[in-house]
């Protein structure tokens, strides 16, 4: 299926020096629309970004003033915005007994307090054209329970009901918010929480020690299985599609 939708259309990505965010904006620009990527200065200072029109610019997701001058600042040099993908997000692997307050505070404060502010911007953006898709990169931590990321799956939990409450509220304007849920994907995030090199093989296989499953599908998710899912949800293909909350883990979760 040929997806449509993204010929000379502004989109606005956070969290896109990320391996989902990367792969994100390639597929974006491979599909002809205008993007305006954003992560934050430490991350953009690692990043080499190819001479693709792409426009990069630094961004701290906390900062609510700073969100929406970005998003003023897209539309300025881009035109209107059109499409939106928020995968900036951290992780924490704290039991909830060892999460002290400012470490639950910071988990907080970009995972959910940043999907608030971003979203809140490109929606504000999309609501008066009647028109706009925006996709929230949560995690299936979001809903089940994890050994030792409490902090981390309560936050994906609030990002994944603030967008579908976003959904409702702007769904009589045209606009349609999903969000994707994936499970462990091959990126740095995910590689720097392994111990040696059997971290995958690990993961995959499950431990019943920490009730966590492995997953169906026996292979971890990559980057551009997230970015196609995304596409597929920005697409006019699913223009009847908001609200939604897509699971990209291989079937880790069990989900119903």
């Amino acid at each position: 299926m040929q997806l449509n939708g993204f010929a000379d259309r502004t989109a606005f990505v956070t969290g896109a020096a990320g391996g989902i965010g990367q792969a994100v904006v390639a597929k974006l620009r491979g599909a002809g629309a205008k993007v305006f990527a954003t992560d934050t200065p430490e991350a953009l200072a690692a990043l080499n970004p190819q001479s693709d029109g792409t426009i990069w610019h630094a961004l701290d997701v906390r900062d609510a003033e700073a969100v929406r001058n970005a998003v003023t600042e897209a539309e300025a040099r881009l035109g209107p915005l059109a499409l939106g993908v928020h995968a900036a997000g951290i992780v924490s692997n704290l039991s909830v007994l060892d999460t002290s307050p400012e470490e639950w505070a910071r988990v907080m404060d970009i995972n959910a307090g940043g999907t608030f502010k971003v979203t809140r911007a490109m929606g504000a953006a999309m609501v008066g054209r009647k028109c706009g898709a925006i996709v929230v990169v949560s995690s299936n931590a979001a809903g089940i329970p994890r050994m030792n990321m409490g902090a981390y799956a309560a936050s994906k939990a609030a990002a994944t009901m603030l967008t579908r409450c976003l959904g409702l509220e702007l769904a009589a304007h045209g606009v349609r918010c999903n969000i994707l849920a994936p499970g462990s994907t091959l990126t740095p995030m995910q590689t720097g929480m392994w111990a040696d090199e059997h971290g995958a093989a690990k993961v995959i296989a499950g431990d019943l020690a920490s009730h966590r499953t492995g997953i169906p599908l026996a292979k971890l998710a990559t980057a551009e299985d997230v970015a196609n899912a995304a596409m597929f949800l920005l697409s006019d293909e699913a223009g009847h599609v908001t609200m939604a909350d897509l699971y990209v883990d291989g079937g880790a979760t069990l989900r119903a």
